[in-house]
């Protein structure tokens, strides 16, 4: 008989969606404030010739950090317990980006950015692996739909609220207001990191009927703590390193970035020379290899539109600042109803030949028409702010609605002792996406004058995304095999 009501999977949710609501505050919050930084000639952004691109290179640089550390941050999980490692994230996120609110200068700004990326970088994995594990085998697509619906809401608390915070503290700090974003997300995200690691827990009598080995419940906080540092050390000097060097030479913002890029293959081949049993699971299956390109473009949306929409909608006749971040947030607020939505519809067609695939592949071709019908709109010179919102938050549907569906379909594909690997090589290629958008998209915006051809490249990328979906051939289903928590 199943139990009603509250049940503790429903608390391990709660503290996840906390987890994914303070992430990307803390992420999200760069790209307001980059934005209020070039609209008002502040600090590093005061005088330069393209700040579009400097501030698109900045966002580059995070997700570099955050790209480099998804698989490691799965195989740390798999090793130590997924639960430490969600806690471990948050609370290196919280540091980071209070840290980022007392420095001065764009070098430590770059810093802290990259280092807040390898913080975050190691949540997505182990927050997915940790839902497989506790949640009911029926529920999986739900749990995640549900849990990630707090990306959505930080994701808009982010770029509503900071602009107003922006203004409510230039009266009181002046050109530094700047700096009280990251001063107060860096708090709360460190106050939600106790409430998470308190009551984030099975209930004990599930914990004693598992392996104690199991990174289901296993706990070591210590020894994932020291190997974070160890991978976050490597990576640090690898990326500045990258960012220096290029500077240097007087490469250009884009091509930095496309160097960043080129770590990832090589840090695959690196992993696969040096871990080949490990590895090999997650990247011998053609169909796990086609989902992760597929979400290439799909992150690069989420962050064409999560680090520059208010810019976008500003640009395009939205209004100033705050009107155009309240227009850019009807997007975000898409998601609150798309995550659980999408989960829902995941579970519902789980036991049909290719179920997952062909649902998301629908929602991918949806987001595509949507996708080019906004540009069409703005760029034909129509700016009404109603509908402008109302065509982002039916784009947002879609846009939030695949994500779970894609998870799943990545869990259900992926061997059951590599879940947290294959997630992590799942965001860890797909981050490509998050690396490039910004900054492409900025010099696209400088060189060109206008967001428009942003926008057209967005769509023709998450074209090829649904092709590439298409290719995935699951066949009909079978239930995950699971340990679940009764």
């Amino acid at each position: 008989m199943k139990k009603k009501g509250w049940q503790r999977y429903h608390t391990i949710w709660a503290m996840l969606f906390l987890g994914w609501f303070v992430s990307y505050i803390d992420r999200t919050a760069t790209g307001p404030v980059i934005t209020w930084m070039i609209d008002n000639k502040v600090s590093f952004l005061s005088n330069v010739p393209n700040p579009h691109g400097l501030g698109g290179l900045i966002g580059s640089l995070f997700f570099a950090g955050f790209m480099m550390n998804q698989y490691p941050g799965g195989s740390i999980g798999d090793k130590f317990g997924h639960r430490t490692v969600v806690v471990l994230s948050i609370v290196w996120a919280g540091i980071t980006t209070l840290f980022t609110g007392f420095i001065t200068g764009l070098i430590l700004f770059v810093l802290l950015r990259v280092l807040l990326g390898l913080g975050e970088g190691v949540f997505y994995s182990n927050d997915r692996s940790y839902i497989v594990y506790h949640s009911p085998k029926e529920k999986v697509g739900l749990g995640m739909g549900v849990v990630i619906t707090g990306l959505s809401v930080g994701l808009t608390v982010a770029t509503l609220g900071v602009p107003l915070l922006l203004n409510a503290m230039e009266p009181v700090m002046g050109k530094e207001a700047w700096r009280s974003p990251f001063i107060i997300l860096g708090v709360i995200t460190l106050i939600a990191s106790l409430l998470i690691y308190k009551y984030m827990k099975p209930l004990t009598a599930s914990v004693q009927k598992m392996n104690a080995e199991s990174p289901a419940v296993k706990e070591v906080y210590g020894s994932a703590f020291l190997l974070m540092l160890k991978y976050a050390a490597v990576f640090v000097v690898i990326i500045m390193g990258i960012y220096f060097a290029a500077l240097k030479m007087g490469l250009s913002d884009i091509s930095i970035a496309f160097i960043l890029v080129c770590l990832c293959p090589l840090f695959i081949v690196f992993l696969y020379k040096t871990r080949k049993s490990e590895i090999r699971p997650v990247l011998a299956n053609k169909n796990l290899i086609f989902l992760y390109v597929s979400f290439i473009p799909v992150i690069w949306h989420l962050w064409l539109y999560g680090y520059w929409s208010v810019s976008i909608v500003k640009d395009f006749g939205g209004g100033a600042l705050v009107a155009a971040a309240l227009v850019a947030s009807f997007n975000g607020i898409a998601g609150i109803v798309g995550f659980p939505i999408g989960g829902k519809i995941s579970d519902m067609v789980a036991g049909t030949e290719n179920g997952r695939r062909n649902v998301l592949a629908v929602m991918t071709a949806l987001l595509t028409v949507s996708i080019f019908i906004f540009a069409a709109y703005v760029m034909t010179g129509h700016n009404n702010p109603v509908i402008m919102s109302i065509i982002l938050f039916v784009s947002g549907l879609f846009f939030f609605a695949l994500q779970p569906v894609s998870h799943a379909l990545n869990a259900e594909i992926a061997p059951e002792n590599n879940r947290g690997a294959a997630f992590g090589m799942f965001n860890f290629i797909s981050e490509i996406g998050a690396v490039l958008s910004p900054v492409v998209s900025g010099v696209l915006r400088d060189s060109t004058g206008s967001w428009g051809a942003p926008l057209l490249l967005d769509g023709v990328l998450l074209a090829a995304s649904c092709i590439l979906v298409l290719c995935v051939n699951r066949g009909v289903s079978t239930q995950m095999s699971l340990t679940v928590e009764k």
